[in-house]
């Protein structure tokens, strides 16, 4: 397995990244265009943290997640989406239908094109 880290990305001290982590960027940016990680985070196998965004001192993502938006300080961020479960080690409720529909893809209607 690789570790892909983006050449703008910052990594704090004690950081801890397993297997198949990818701090990259989205192809949106221009300049700082990948992750500033802080200290302490934990990176499980498989997290991707993508875009020009900041994970908190002592924060976790988890296996597979993937992150596209700012991480606070000591928070645990699981799933695709990554969302925040824990804040200070503390769990937190989280309303699955809310994300489902926060997350939900536009729809693409395109041009449609009259026939001749």
């Amino acid at each position: 397995m690789r570790v892909v880290i983006g050449e703008t990305t910052e990594i704090g001290a004690s950081v801890i990244i397993y297997q198949d982590v990818t701090l990259g960027g989205t192809g949106k940016e221009m300049g700082k265009r990948h992750p500033t990680i802080g200290d302490h985070v934990i990176l499980c196998a498989g997290a991707k943290v993508l875009g020009s965004i900041k994970v908190g001192h002592g924060s976790r993502i988890g296996a597979g997640a993937v992150v596209l938006k700012e991480v606070p300080p000591c928070c645990t961020v699981v799933g695709v989406p990554g969302t925040i479960v824990k804040v200070g080690g503390q769990s937190i409720r989280v309303d699955q239908e809310k994300i489902r529909k926060e997350n939900k893809p536009e729809p693409n209607y395109g041009t449609q094109l009259e026939a001749k």
